[in-house]
């Protein structure tokens, strides 16, 4: 049954009736699709970029790393819209009609300020919401558009601040993970005038080698390109990112839109905790339909009610003041992990990932099939990890360094 709570929450002066956006992707690229959407439960949608240039697609654009049934990532050589801009704004103009109380996000992105402020004047005309400056595709078949853009903090500011001067309603950055500090072109964008920054985009990649053709992945015509990768995959690098922009002196305060690997309510939660009010999804709808956001909204209000939360806005940046630089972590203490006997199945493999990846802290009885514990372990738990049973291993007894003073020590139990 799905759980009926209040998930509203206010991004950028917008009421957002639930956190949950398909982001500027194939899923969000006409009135069909998105209508569909809205009609699943979606709060909002970040229109596929619109831009002058209209793309001219390859055949095939998609390649997954992993299996059909449990994709580990998603390759994708889309680029922006395929409809022009007069079409786009018509399908805009049509959604915002019907659904007024939907949030229309319109992506957009032009190869020089004047392309920027047309689309800007022209979105917010048909009705646009929110307006998110695409700097960060990274498939783009020109090199003034898109990461090459996003990477360029001169041009982030001067593109951005062309927008922001042709537009009344809010603007958001939408930074490329293609770079090593995110912070320095979202500083450029908020600088200019930004309200909000959309993170990440796609990760440039090969995702296979094809072992017939002797190119990546997926072939086109015997050849292939370097292009962007999504999916639970990138949620690490997504969570890295948005984490570096919260701790960020100058542009800590700005409202932050969460991209990058969002599958489930869980995922979505990661994002909020971290100091996202807005998240986006694209992979799981390919892989699930719209009629996922059902499970998120539910699993996500359930969660709520459990932990008493009355309002989604009492959980964003939760996690935030927890991530710390390395050297201010507590080095004083090893937490050597227990060995749970009963449910212990006798595989080895605690054993053998200890022996030949890590500190050989574990003995093996070949012919009880039993693993215990020495006292030279360095609490790595790299045994916890590789250990197939669930709460068969987990944290045990907290011991001290040489001449470190106990203290109170908060210790994770709880491995779902």
């Amino acid at each position: 049954m799905i759980m009926k709570k209040d998930l509203s929450i206010n991004f950028l002066g917008v009421n957002c009736e639930n956190p949950f956006f398909l982001s500027s992707s194939p899923v969000a690229g006409n009135y069909e699709m998105i209508s569909k959407a809205f009609e699943a439960g979606w709060g909002g949608v970040f229109f596929k970029t619109v831009g002058i240039f209209i793309a001219d697609e390859c055949s095939p654009r998609f390649d997954i790393n992993g299996n059909t049934s449990a994709w580990t990532g998603f390759k994708n050589m889309e680029q922006i819209s395929e409809k022009s801009m007069e079409e786009n704004c018509e399908d805009i103009r049509k959604l915002k009609k019907k659904y007024p109380n939907k949030i229309m996000a319109i992506s957009i992105m032009g190869e020089n300020s004047d392309e920027w402020k047309t689309l800007a004047k022209n979105v917010t005309d048909a009705g646009a919401d929110l307006i998110e400056c695409n700097f960060s595709c990274p498939q783009m078949t020109s090199h003034s558009m898109g990461s090459d853009v996003g990477t360029n903090p001169d041009l982030v500011y001067k593109y951005t601040k062309a927008v922001v001067e042709s537009t009344k309603i809010p603007v958001i950055a939408k930074m490329t993970p293609n770079i090593t500090s995110m912070e320095i072109p979202a500083r450029a964008a908020v600088k200019a005038g930004a309200k909000g920054i959309s993170a990440i985009n796609t990760v440039k990649s090969i995702t296979n080698i094809d072992l017939e053709n002797y190119t990546g992945m997926p072939v086109v015509d015997g050849k292939s390109s370097i292009s962007g990768y999504s999916g639970a995959a990138i949620k690490p690098i997504a969570l890295r990112f948005i984490a570096n922009l919260k701790q960020d002196s100058e542009i800590r305060h700005i409202a932050v839109s969460g991209i990058g690997g969002i599958e489930t309510w869980r995922d979505a939660l990661e994002f909020i905790l971290l100091g996202c009010e807005n998240v986006q999804v694209t992979t799981s709808v390919m892989q699930y339909g719209y009629r996922i956001v059902e499970d998120m909204i539910s699993g996500l209000g359930y969660f709520m009610e459990e932990k008493g939360i009355k309002s989604l806005s009492e959980l964003v940046g939760n996690a935030i003041p927890k991530i710390i630089p390395a050297e201010e972590l507590d080095r004083d203490f090893q937490i050597v992990p227990h060995i749970d006997e009963n449910k212990c199945i006798g595989c080895g493999r605690c054993y053998i990932s200890c022996s030949d990846g890590s500190h050989q802290a574990i003995d093996w009885d070949s012919e009880k099939r039993k693993p215990t514990i020495k006292d030279n372990c360095v609490g790595c738990h790299l045994c916890m990890n590789v250990c197939p049973v669930q709460d068969c291993i987990l944290p045990g007894e907290v011991k001290w360094k040489e001449g470190r003073k106990s203290h109170n020590v908060v210790v994770k139990h709880c491995y779902e």
